[in-house]
This record gives C-alpha cells, structure tokens and sequence, in this order.
C-alpha cells in the first residue's frame, strides 16, 4: 500500500495507469490526497485571484533551490526567466520543462498529469479531492466515467487544500485519518 500526499502523488497515480496490472505485482493499492490531478488546471487557477498568494510562495522556495541547482549545473535553465516568472506556467516553462526533458510548460503539463491515466489503473486506488480545493477547481475533478473500476473517487464538498476539518467550531481533523485507515483495512484487499 502507498499513500501519498499532493504532487508525490500525482506521479504515483499516473506510473500506477502506465503499468496497469503489472502494478498489482508491486503495491496493494494506492491512495492520493489533494493530489493536482490536471497539471494545467491547477497552474492556470493558482495564477488568479487569492490564489496567487500561494503562486508567489511555491515561487520563492523554488527560486532559491533552482537557483542552488544552476550554480552546481551552469547552464541548466535560464536564471533571467526564471527570476522573471511570475506564475507556475512561466516558472514552469523556465525551469522545470528544459530540467525535464519537455518542450515547455504546456508538454510538461499535459505530459505528466495523472488524470489521462486514472482509467488504466488496476490496483484499488482512493483519491480524496474536496470540491473547495484552492488548487483544483472542482469543475476539474475526474467523473465516475474517467477512471477505471479499481479507482474510488472521494471528493468531499469542504476540506480546502488537505483540510477536511470536520464537526462544530473549532472542529477536528479525524475525518481524513478514519477515510484513509478505513481504506487501508478493508478495501485493499
């Protein structure tokens, strides 16, 4: 069994969809929470309104770590695009494609979402999206009919960016835990 939070996870869903069953030989299943299934979704909804809060701290620790890697590797990416990116897609298609292999942010994009691949997966597989993610508009979340039978969708009206408080103010977070033990116990096997 793997679990995994977020970006982790959005590369453990789409390698469980291009092994299919051969993924059954290593893992019993796999969980995804809050995991940025669309890659372009999620870039292009982090650059607008409030959101762009979060765009401009993911943008300053990645900054510093990228700029780290350009002095051990000169010539990797260009550093003036990347301190010039004031969005995931420009940081994106500064940094991380060329680091990568894609052509630019629209290849790497769509190359590495997960959400093409949610219909190949054959081990059983929970993901756990809420509706309000900041990150994921809701309107981009998988239906019933874009995943393969193995895949459980769990997509919670509230719960934001791995929040999933629950009950009276102030709440508490046992929803989350209970859902993925649950999970772990009885719909793995």
């Amino acid at each position: 069994m793997l679990l995994v939070f977020r970006l982790v996870a959005m590369p453990l869903l789409k390698w469980a969809g291009e092994r299919g069953d051969v993924a059954s030989d290593l893992v019993t299943g796999v969980m995804a929470v809050c995991a940025p299934l669309d890659l372009a979704a999620c870039g292009h909804h982090l650059a607008r309104g409030f959101n762009r809060v979060y765009t401009r701290h993911f943008l300053k620790t990645m900054r510093v770590v990228s700029a780290a890697r350009l002095k051990l590797f000169p010539g990797l990416f260009d550093e003036a695009k990347m301190r010039a990116a004031i969005n995931l897609y420009q940081f994106d298609d500064a940094v991380t494609a060329p680091v990568h292999g894609f052509a630019g942010a629209d290849d790497y994009w769509q190359r590495s979402s997960a959400k093409p691949w949610l219909k190949s997966i054959a081990v059983p597989t929970l993901t756990v999206n809420a509706k309000n993610d900041p990150f994921l508009p809701a309107s981009y979340l998988p239906k019933p009919t874009e995943v393969s039978a193995f895949v459980h969708l769990e997509h919670p009206a509230a719960g934001g960016h791995v929040g999933f408080v629950s009950g009276p103010f102030p709440g508490n977070l046992d929803w989350l835990p209970q859902r993925l033990l649950h999970f772990f116990l009885f719909e793995t096997s």
